[in-house]
């Protein structure tokens, strides 16, 4: 089984209490998402004790978080420049699966039309 990079909405259909994002996420032996994607869902938190909830739920899973590299920076840029005008691709979206291209994983999202103009990146589609 190849490795698979969680996005963040993914994740967030999870705190949602979604059935079926509890399934698919909790069937992964590992957990990896991108530094963006944690930084997104740490944004996202109303209050300290969420965030201590969010950080405690992703040290249960023992969640690798990759970080951004030179490579995923370089190659996050090229997808802006190929893509933002065109597709309407956005930052985080751009590193998020430049994460997945360089990590050779599979970016398990239900935002398909995000991502499915980047080549070379394998799309699992999450269907909430």
């Amino acid at each position: 089984m190849s490795s698979v990079l969680i996005d963040s909405d993914v994740l967030v259909w999870l705190t949602r209490g979604h059935v079926g994002a509890a399934q698919r996420l909790h069937a992964l032996p590992v957990w990896r998402i991108s530094a963006v994607t944690y930084i997104e869902l740490a944004q996202g938190c109303r209050d300290k004790a969420e965030l201590a909830r969010l950080k405690k739920g992703l040290a249960a899973r023992n969640t690798e978080i990759l970080p951004i590299t030179p490579a995923i920076s370089q190659l996050a840029a090229e997808l802006i420049d190929n893509l933002a005008l065109s597709h309407g691709i956005r930052l985080a979206d751009a590193l998020i699966g430049a994460t997945a291209i360089e990590n050779q994983a599979t970016l398990i999202t239900a935002n398909v039309k995000h991502f499915s103009a980047v080549e070379g990146l394998a799309i699992e589609a999450f269907l909430p």
